[in-house]
């Protein structure tokens, strides 16, 4: 039943609804898609296709409203879709221009996303169990402290301090090249592994360093990160998208919920799916909305995922190219090898 010219009708009423969200008579088709065919006949490919499924009347004498069978015929025929040049600059300057450690990265990111659709963004961070460490230094800060500096394969930085300043041998120990060459030693033994596969590192023979390599083990060991694993940026906006309150609280909810929604992103990429359309996210609070979804990578590998939500009337053409244009570019700052997001205070450069 659906010849061209019945999707091009159905296409207009997806459109004029989004825009609108107002239901779509056979007058706002023509006017939309300036077909040469009269009213009726428009009038009647607007009932076959209710008929079939992608659009329903709300009452009686309204226009059409599409279903989720409408919306996916629409989203399954959307062309790549892009960024208007403002956005594409904003985006550019982002990311020419972030730093710190990677968690305000993607809390920002979240923000930049949500700003970009005024839908609500979310960034799902790295799984750090997974990672394996690509870098690992030991820096004296002075008056008794160090610091040990990892960086992880997910482009993640942690940082975890050990006190000295209440042992004279340690003390003494980091005192003059004694930091630099237990940081040589470290990074030898930890390179390449997950936290969880921290072992002790080879005696070299020389007490003070095999003393703060000691202590710095211990630190770490007794220091494993538990870093949020959900940014959410522009929730508020969220408030301006559902008329029905139920559906907002059903929706606030449900952010509300981090293992939800970490656990509904992961399982969209995982399926292959960019976009979920009410029913199809497997969650009866989001029956009203859609998700848009897309991974990041950092060497080759997915590492996390970035996403919108918003209703089901949502701008996907806008959506999918901010979400996939957004991660690429989360995925180009995380594997850019640069000390961009090392923890502040850090002088001395971090190879990666």
């Amino acid at each position: 039943m659906m010849d061209e010219r019945r999707a091009t009708v159905l296409r207009a009423v997806v459109e004029n609804f989004i825009e609108s969200a107002q239901p779509v008579g056979s007058a706002a088709v023509l006017d939309m898609t300036l077909l040469d065919v009269s009213p009726a006949t428009v009038r009647n490919d607007l009932a076959a296709l209710e008929a079939g499924g992608y659009l329903m009347q709300p009452h009686t004498s309204a226009g059409r409203v599409p279903t989720e069978a409408g919306y996916r015929y629409f989203v399954d025929g959307l062309g790549p879709g892009s960024l208007d040049n403002t956005e594409v600059r904003q985006v550019r300057a982002f990311f020419a221009h972030t730093q710190g450690q990677i968690e305000e990265l993607l809390s920002d990111t979240s923000r930049l996303l949500s700003d970009l659709t005024e839908y609500a963004a979310m960034v799902v961070a790295p799984r750090h169990d997974r990672d394996t460490i690509r870098s690992a230094q030991l820096v004296d800060l002075g008056g008794g402290r160090l610091l040990v500096v990892l960086v992880m394969s997910s482009g993640a930085v942690e940082r975890t301090y050990v006190d000295v300043y209440n042992n004279r041998e340690l003390a003494d120990a980091a005192q003059g090249p004694g930091t630099g060459a237990a940081s040589a030693v470290l990074s030898e033994a930890l390179v390449g592994r997950t936290r969880a596969e921290l072992l002790a590192a080879p005696q070299t023979g020389d007490t003070a360093t095999d003393a703060l390599v000691a202590a710095a083990l211990v630190a770490l060991a007794d220091d494993q990160p538990h870093p949020s694993e959900l940014y959410v940026g522009g929730t508020a906006k969220i408030t301006e998208q559902f008329e029905a309150a139920s559906s907002l609280r059903s929706v606030l909810s449900v952010l509300e919920e981090q293992l939800m929604v970490v656990t509904l992103l992961r399982s969209l990429v995982d399926r292959g799916l960019s976009v979920a359309i009410g029913s199809e996210t497997g969650m009866k609070p989001l029956a009203d909305c859609s998700v848009v979804v897309a991974p990041y990578e950092v060497d080759g590998r997915t590492v996390g995922s970035v996403g919108l939500l918003g209703p089901t009337r949502m701008d996907y053409s806008k959506a999918l190219a901010a979400v996939h244009t957004v991660s690429r570019r989360l995925s180009a700052s995380l594997g850019d090898g640069d000390s961009t997001h090392a923890p502040a205070g850090i002088s001395q450069p971090i190879q990666q």
